[in-house]
């Protein structure tokens, strides 16, 4: 065989073996735990300085942070009007607070969290039928944050439903095991969607938005109301070497708003004041956050704030985030209530599709998408 052809034929042996090695990766991180690896591969090794423990010497990375507390039930009574002070302190301060007294009932919370944990222990087999690379896809199981553009992936597995109508259809879609998923699924978006509907028109009225005699404002609270929900169980196995990868990496939501359930591990980090705060859990509370469309709806006001996922080396961790915006079809834009000569508006008019072209364009950044659309540096 001439120089050339050895040459040809040692590339593709080359080409061949990193086509099957991507392709293992694709097949998530459980899978790899299950092949009982005890280092990470290269893949998931962030570089030395986005590696969660070895950062700024003056942080401490350790410190935890007890966001701001909501209480539902008290927004629902007499004290509203102090209690949306308190909101809408929360939304510019830290673009998170913790809800409590929420009115989902504890068994609902549970339910959804066991039917996490009990689909991601499915074999393999079952959990590939639903894989998918379309992000657009109804049902979709992955790996990392954005597996199409990821060049480092990050140590979770996902489980993506569409909520936006629970016609039997849809739900047809949905994996049939665990047997009990779809009902708990189905039964907890709608709970989380009535919840987000009254949370949402408490944020527009913290924004002084609400106004009865305003037909404008009132068409914004429709709108948000019959907006998308997207339903994401998160999977971030026991990691055999915890400093060198990420659950997840900086990121801000896309979204109006995320209501997060968490199991008891901890795991979530938020960015406050220049430091990587770890988030305290509450039992059978809700970790709010302002998304990306929120930030531009307001104009500013409310932050989309930076956030993380930390991963161990002893626990498994779960955790559900039910993602809601305007409908898909929708603008999103500054609202002009809140724009005048004092405050210019800042953003550009965006929609759900331009965003998805961004994320399948590029590797994800930070708030990358969001410095896109801003009109002022």
């Amino acid at each position: 065989m001439c120089p050339t052809m050895n040459i040809l034929a040692t590339e593709k042996i080359k080409e061949n073996y990193e086509e099957k090695i991507e392709c293992r990766y694709q097949k998530g991180v459980r899978h790899l735990c299950e092949s009982g690896i005890t280092k990470i591969p290269r893949k998931y090794i962030l570089p030395i300085s986005d590696r969660p423990l070895i950062v700024k010497k003056e942080e401490k990375i350790e410190e935890n942070l007890n966001l701001p507390i909501i209480d539902f039930a008290q927004l629902q009574g007499p004290n509203r009007s102090q209690v949306l002070k308190s909101l809408a302190k929360a939304c510019e301060e830290y673009g998170f607070f913790q809800l409590v007294n929420h009115g989902i009932h504890s068994d609902t919370i549970q339910h959804i969290i066991e039917v996490g944990k009990k689909f991601f222990e499915l074999p393999f087999e079952e959990r590939a039928k639903y894989m998918s690379i379309d992000m657009q896809a109804p049902v979709r199981v992955g790996t990392s944050f954005n597996q199409n553009k990821d060049g480092v992936f990050c140590w979770r597995d996902f489980l993506k439903l569409s909520c936006h109508s629970l016609s039997s259809d849809l739900l047809s879609l949905w994996p049939s095991s665990p047997v009990d998923l779809r009902e708990a699924a189905s039964n907890y978006s709608e709970q989380a969607k009535f919840l987000y509907r009254l949370l949402v028109g408490a944020i527009l009225e913290s924004l002084g938005l609400l106004n009865n005699e305003n037909n404008n404002d009132s068409q914004n609270l429709k709108e948000f109301e019959d907006g998308s929900q997207l339903l994401v169980l998160n999977c971030y196995p026991s990691c055999p070497e915890p400093d060198l990868t990420l659950g997840m990496p900086p990121h801000s939501d896309y979204g109006l708003l995320t209501l997060l359930l968490q199991d008891e591990v901890k795991g979530l980090q938020i960015q406050h004041q220049g430091k990587w705060l770890t988030v305290e859990p509450i039992p059978n509370s809700f970790v709010v956050n302002v998304g990306d469309h929120l930030e531009i709806f307001s104009n500013g006001r409310y932050k989309s704030v930076l956030h993380r996922v930390l991963v161990n080396s002893s626990k498994s961790r779960i955790s559900v985030a039910s993602l809601h915006s305007l409908p898909y079809s929708s603008k999103i834009q500054p609202s002009p209530n809140l724009i005048n000569e004092s405050n210019p508006k800042l953003y550009k008019d965006t929609d759900f599709s331009t965003f998805l072209e961004y994320l399948s364009s590029c590797e994800h950044n930070s708030k990358s998408f969001l410095e896109s659309r801003k009109l002022v540096n």
